[in-house]
Formats: C-alpha cells, sequence, structure tokens
C-alpha cells in the first residue's frame, strides 16, 4: 500500500481556553478524497490551517508527503494546493493575470492558466478585473489557483460555497479529475449531498473530535435504517406511506405486499439513510448547527 499523503496523529489546537481540535487521528492517501464532514465550527477549517502552516498544533504530529508541517518547508508548500472560505486575490488584476502571478512564485513559467480558467467556466472572463467579479467567480478563480501547480496535495475549504447548482456541479468535477490524476484531496464541507457525491471517506467531525470516518456507504449500512416510500391515490388526493425494510416485522413485509399490488399505487421508491440523519443520530445536531 502507498504511504499517506497526510498523516495525523493526535492533532490539537485551542483558541485560549477553547480546544477547537482535540486529539484528531486520520490518513489521506494519494488519488483520495477524504471529506470532512461537521457544522460551522467543528474544527474542520483549523484542522487545514495547521496542516497548511497558518496555524501551529498544540499537540500532536502532522506529516504531509512525508515532511512534519511544523517546520517551514517551501519545497512541501510548491506541491500543495490551498483553497479557503476567505478570498486572498489580487483585485486590481485580472483573472488570468493571478493565475499567473502564482504559478510564477512555484517557477512556473507555461502555467494554462487559460486552460484552468476555462475548466471553471471563467475562460471569457480570463482579461477582466477580479475586483468586477462576483463572489462566485471569485470562489472559482480560488479553485482554479488552487490547481494551477497540479499539486499533489489539495485542501479544499467549503470549495462550493456560495456557488449555483450548476457550477457547483463543474467545480466537484474538476475535484474528481484532481484525485483522479493522484492528488491526495482533504476537503472539509456541511453539504452531506457533496461529501457523498465526491467522498472515496468521510470523517464526521464535531466539537473538535472526529466521531465516525468510514465510507458513506458503511456508515448508512452501520447506523442507518433503509425503508421504502410508497405513494397511492386516496380519493382525489394522494397519501404516501413508508415502510421499514430492517429487520424481521412480518406485518410490514405483509403491508409492503399489499401496497405493491394495489391498484391505488403511483410510485414506490427505496430510501436510505442520509449522512444528515446519521450525524444527527451519531451528535445530537444537524450539519448547518
Amino acid at each position: 500500500m502507498e504511504n499517506p499523503a497526510i498523516q495525523v496523529s493526535g492533532l490539537s489546537y485551542w483558541y485560549g481556553n477553547l480546544q477547537a481540535v482535540k486529539e484528531i487521528d486520520f490518513e489521506v492517501f494519494p488519488g483520495e478524497i477524504l471529506g470532512f464532514l461537521g457544522p460551522n465550527g467543528a474544527g474542520k477549517s483549523t484542522t487545514i490551517k495547521m496542516l497548511t502552516g497558518q496555524l501551529t498544533p498544540r499537540s500532536g504530529t502532522a506529516r504531509v508527503l512525508g515532511r512534519d508541517i511544523s517546520t517551514p518547508d517551501p519545497q512541501l508548500q510548491a506541491q500543495i494546493g490551498v483553497c479557503f472560505e476567505e478570498k486572498n486575490l489580487y483585485l486590481e488584476m485580472s483573472a488570468l493575470e493571478n493565475l499567473d502571478f502564482f504559478a510564477s512564485l512555484f517557477g512556473i513559467r507555461d502555467a494554462g492558466s487559460l486552460d484552468m480558467l476555462a475548466r471553471v467556466g471563467l475562460a471569457d472572463r480570463a482579461r477582466d478585473r477580479v475586483s468586477a467579479f462576483s463572489r462566485g467567480m471569485r470562489q472559482r478563480l480560488m479553485i482554479a489557483r488552487a490547481f494551477i501547480n497540479r499539486p499533489k496535495v489539495l485542501f479544499l475549504d467549503e470549495p462550493t460555497s456560495g456557488l449555483d447548482p450548476v457550477t457547483a456541479a463543474t467545480i466537484r468535477q474538476t475535484i474528481v479529475e484532481e484525485a483522479g490524476r493522484g492528488a491526495a484531496v482533504l476537503l472539509t464541507t456541511h453539504n452531506m449531498v457533496e461529501a457523498d457525491q465526491l467522498s472515496d471517506r468521510v470523517a464526521f467531525i464535531n466539537e473538535g473530535s472526529i466521531v465516525a470516518m468510514d465510507t458513506a456507504e458503511n456508515l448508512k449500512l452501520k447506523y442507518g435504517k433503509r425503508s421504502v416510500r410508497v405513494r397511492l391515490r386516496d380519493g382525489e388526493g394522494v397519501r404516501e406511506e413508508r415502510i421499514r425494510l430492517d429487520g424481521d416485522d412480518e406485518e410490514e413485509t405483509k403491508r409492503l405486499a399489499a401496497l405493491a399490488s394495489s391498484e391505488q399505487l403511483l410510485t414506490i421508491h427505496t430510501e436510505e439513510a442520509s449522512l444528515e440523519s446519521i450525524f444527527i443520530q451519531l451528535t445530537g445536531r444537524g450539519l448547518e448547527g
């Protein structure tokens, strides 16, 4: 098995007396997307800031590409890509100038900046000043900038925040493509649909602690309850019933068979537990909380 691109052990951080991250452990391997799923204030962004050298861990260890993050390392910085919710773009430069300048910091002369802008849907605005960009356009430019040096590790903090559904889907596809070429991706989000779509594994983080970590499918099988949603005609209206599939309830099985053969049947759909419902089950709070 390949060595992990990100390796974290007992990592902790305090803001004053508040422990924001509590002795967490995890690994991310090349080509893997690990989704950090939790509400605002859960410790997601603090973790990324430690791993990218913006905050110094108070305890524990972390290695990125085999290098200790506690020591400033320009060679390591050249191999990572970062996208934060906070925008730190050069507003008086064009989008193209922003990417070319950032690429030059890594000694990249032909960065393919225009192609990168095309990937995030900004090719037609390449020569416009960023000061004229909307919040969503600036977010797309931040994503393009994170990819410009073809990093081996990507740290993406709420990468589709503020984007419309079509653009968000495009950005998700670019993230999958980056993992496909071998980049290890640590993705923070409170969007459980995004985490489900993108992540090879999911880590639930709440109040600074990782409370569960596995594939989305395994978490659903372990903690979720399957059911069937049945919609039937009811006079001039429509009624809906849910039948549980878990367990050996013979009456539920008979009821499902009867509804499925009813002349009033309109639709029947299986349903599985969502990551949102599992998170609430494990923590007692929602992802937006």
